[in-house]
């Protein structure tokens, strides 16, 4: 009998993406990629923040000498150096140590400055369901890379004054970038800090679903003390608070990632 070839897995690379602080990025990474985890799918978390939030926030301790995604971006390490497992079922993690902050002057002076992550995470990409990448607050040459390796942007706005202010230097980046990878498209909106009390939230929701249209998700992130909590104990909001507001909106989240992927 002729043995017919196994058929690769077509994961979902997805950049957590805004270039302003503050708006949710590492707290929808982390939530969202347990509430996938908990449906089943298996995901792969990238942090690629200097910050480290995503790393921590799943109770990864960083420590002196641990490899983490600048030996894969600077170094050419192989990615088995520094994949790690969580806590979290079906959820891995590419962690982020403070070495990651020289990174974006280190990338200037390399071949393929831009390929980097994406040649860290094409021999695993068949693992995965979904692979999701936690990006700086910038957009610089890290951002840049994640764009490269993505299929699709994930943008997180918080529902403050000035929510859309730097939206279209993004999508600036991002038409440029598509000169790397012509595929990239927006694969959502996600509105968080969500205060339905406040007539400012409801306002900013209207503008930013006028704006971006069925791109943005149904799912309003509220504003929430616990999901704030629940990162100084590296939980994420479904661990901490599982029946809380919160928890419930990112398996909102993550039900509508699955139905759009």
């Amino acid at each position: 009998m002729i043995k017919t070839e196994k058929k690769r897995h077509n994961s979902i690379v997805l950049a957590i993406i805004n270039q302003k602080g503050g708006v949710g990025k590492s707290t929808t990474a982390v939530n969202l990629a347990a509430a996938l985890g908990e449906r089943g799918k298996k995901v792969l978390l990238v942090d690629l923040d200097p910050q480290g939030n995503a790393t921590s926030g799943l109770g990864v301790e960083k420590v002196a000498g641990m490899k983490s995604v600048y030996d894969g971006i600077i170094n050419e390490a192989d990615v088995s150096d520094f994949l790690v497992s969580t806590y979290l079922n079906k959820v891995d993690l590419i962690p982020a140590t403070e070495d990651l902050a020289g990174a974006e002057q280190e990338l200037v002076s390399l071949l393929a400055r831009e390929n980097r992550l994406a040649d860290i995470l094409e021999p695993i990409k068949s693992d995965y369901d979904f692979i999701l990448i936690d990006c700086p607050p910038s957009l610089g040459l890290l951002s840049i890379n994640a764009m490269v390796a993505a299929d699709s942007l994930l943008i997180p706005i918080q529902c403050e004054y000035y929510a859309l202010e730097g939206v279209t230097k993004l999508l600036h980046t991002k038409d440029l970038v598509s000169r790397l990878n012509r595929g990239l498209t927006i694969f959502g909106v996600l509105m968080t800090m969500y205060d339905g009390r406040t007539s400012l939230a409801k306002q900013v929701v209207n503008d930013v679903r006028a704006y971006f249209g069925d791109t943005t998700f149904k799912t309003l992130i509220p504003r929430s003390v616990k999901l704030a909590e629940a990162p100084s104990y590296g939980k994420s909001i479904l661990e901490y608070a599982s029946s809380s507001k919160a928890a419930e909106a990112y398996r909102n989240c993550a039900e509508e990632v699955i139905k759009r992927a």
